[in-house]
């Protein structure tokens, strides 16, 4: 019976340096020589997955956003975007508060790097990958395209609170440790991006797996039948998943897919 398996993207199958195992790929292949679908499961937007790097390696299509976005061989099947009157309100009120914050859309993304403190090499980063994909936040209040956005910690705590409080209103803060947190709509996670594939694949609940390493991981890692966590992943992660793999760069995805019999 074919399968659907569901990898994230950033400590999942590639480290912070966007390096890939032999052995992943070596798993990738193998699962394309049994007929199961792959699909990459990540929280960045479609215009910040690389193409070149990640679907040679076999993926039939792409979750991305959070949930927010879902592609079958090339063709988009659904994109969600923030109604353009409540992306301003959200905008106008991150500004109010002082907040440092990149907006994520399916086609840009939109930044203003003075909100961001001077030592920060983020902005900067970003603009190195996606070069003019990456616009202003400034300019273009009246065309944003948002799906979902991330947002620095704020550095006093009653800041912080006011912050979350605002945004819970109408998103789910998915906290990721380090400077940031991530924020989706509320009604969108990558278990619901699953849901809508296997509804166009026809693929049933049980033959759903799932790959990932921390927190906005968990809806997927707990919606899907079979469930892997990566072991230098975040503990949150091994917490909810079926089985605990092994690192990384210690052929994880690929011990993970023999555990489970998908090689």
């Amino acid at each position: 019976m074919r399968k659907a398996v569901f990898f994230d993207i950033d400590g999942t199958i590639w480290d912070e340096k966007q390096q890939i195992p032999d052995s992943t790929r070596e798993a990738f292949r193998l699962m394309k020589e049994q007929g199961h679908y792959l699909f990459i499961s990540s929280g960045r937007t479609r215009i910040f997955i690389p193409d070149e790097g990640l679907m040679p390696l076999g993926f039939d299509g792409v979750l991305a956003g959070c949930g927010t976005y879902v592609e079958f061989q090339g063709e988009e099947k659904f994109c969600y975007q923030i109604p353009l009157e409540e992306m301003q309100r959200t905008n106008d009120f991150l500004r109010q508060i002082g907040a440092a914050y990149v907006l994520e859309g399916r086609h840009l993304l939109y930044l203003d790097a003075e909100r961001f403190p001077k030592e920060s090499t983020f902005p900067k980063g970003l603009e190195t990958l996606l070069g003019e994909k990456m616009v202003r936040v400034t300019g273009n209040e009246n065309e944003l395209n948002v799906s979902k956005f991330c947002v620095n910690y704020m550095k006093e705590e009653e800041r912080q609170k006011e912050l979350e409080l605002e945004i819970e209103k109408n998103y789910t803060i998915i906290h990721r440790g380090g400077d940031f947190m991530e924020v989706v709509p509320k009604g969108y996670n990558k278990a619901t991006g699953i849901q809508k594939i296997c509804k166009i694949l026809g693929v049933a609940h049980k033959d759903t797996y799932s790959f990932g390493d921390s927190t906005n991981d968990l809806d997927m890692l707990e919606y899907t039948a079979h469930s892997v966590a990566m072991g230098d992943g975040m503990q949150q992660a091994k917490d909810v998943a079926e089985y605990v793999t092994t690192d990384l760069w210690e052929d994880g995805i690929y011990q993970g897919c023999k555990h489970y019999g998908l090689i």
